[in-house]
């Protein structure tokens, strides 16, 4: 998209649902109003509602559903995240691009955005389904002076920061299983993949990697999915707008990350507990000493370990989310 056409679409962004002169777009961008309107009838044509009336202007009526730097950046309310982002039609991958970016130097809060991803991958080396135009298929880099070691710790903090950006935008309240899936009514919709950069004992740079199921129909969720997965656009029975999603995300993110920086890991707990489906259940799964164990799940400790207590009392850490319910 040319500077002049995004800067009218910013233009009308701002003044969403508001009537805007062609002389005050001719005057803000400095282009003639013959410009203004050719550029108007190209977001026209790539799928943008505008209204134009005579002596009145033009009308951002509704947005063209696909998503652009623009709209993204138009409104955000953040500091840092977001100020820097690569869309992409199409990735094999947004955390190998991530990847990428980190190794030549971007900076902190750089995010990579695909419509569709064709290599989309979870944890473990599982396939992640990323259909063109339905979801949210995005890396965040990160640079924070913090240890390898509590790395896991931003795992659960985005877990968080979904869960309330979900609430805020859609106003759906999901919850979490242990570790990074977010669910509603025992299917999911989020998936969360943090990898990391290192150099001897410190961090160069963490990829958080998010695949959120916002606009699928049930049919363009593999058949094999249909009892586990769901998408938010199943949930609410309409259209979620994926651009505010995507703005109250990197705000929840960036508000818990500041404060994670700035106070500690352990309000961050009490958050994730919270919203916790796993707390309360039997589980088992292998502690960190290697051994199975079967036992109640009491919450997480101060470096983001699962807690489990079995039947004689004894307390185990996990550190793996290779869990199931007993």
């Amino acid at each position: 998209m040319s500077e002049t056409r995004n800067e009218i679409l910013k233009q009308l962004i701002i003044h969403k649902g508001e009537y805007v002169s062609g002389q005050m777009l001719s005057d803000a961008i400095g282009c003639s109003r013959t410009a203004v309107w050719k550029q108007v009838k190209e977001l026209i044509h790539g799928g943008y509602e505008i209204e134009s009336v005579n002596r009145k202007g033009y009308r951002l009526l509704s947005s063209s559903g696909q998503l652009t730097v623009t709209e993204i950046q138009t409104g955000l309310n953040t500091q840092t995240l977001g100020t820097r982002i690569h869309l992409y039609d199409q990735l094999p991958s947004t955390q190998k691009k991530a990847h990428y970016f980190a190794e030549e130097g971007a900076e902190e809060g750089t995010i990579v955005i695909a419509e569709e991803q064709t290599q989309g991958r979870g944890r473990l080396g599982r396939a992640w389904h990323s259909p063109k135009g339905t979801g949210i298929w995005m890396s965040t880099m990160l640079r924070p002076d913090i240890k390898p070691r509590q790395a896991p710790q931003l795992t659960l903090l985005t877990a968080v920061a979904l869960v309330k950006a979900i609430k805020k935008a859609v106003g759906i309240e999901c919850q979490i299983k242990w570790p990074n899936d977010i669910l509603y009514k025992g299917k999911k919709l989020v998936g969360i993949l943090t990898e990391l950069q290192t150099e001897t004992d410190s961090i160069r740079a963490v990829l958080v990697g998010t695949g959120l199921n916002v606009n699928q129909s049930k049919e363009d969720i593999p058949e094999n999915l249909h009892d586990v997965a769901t998408s938010l656009k199943i949930i609410k029975g309409e259209e979620v707008d994926r651009i505010r999603l995507i703005q109250c995300i990197l705000e929840a993110f960036e508000s818990l990350y500041l404060t994670y920086l700035q106070e500690g890991f352990n309000i961050i707990r009490l958050m994730w507990e919270s919203y916790a489906l796993t707390i309360g259940q039997s589980l088992t799964a292998q502690a960190t000493n290697g051994e199975t164990v079967t036992g109640i799940a009491q919450g997480i400790d101060e470096a983001g370990l699962l807690l489990l207590k079995d039947e004689q009392g004894t307390q185990y850490k996990v550190l793996s989310a290779n869990i199931r319910s007993v």
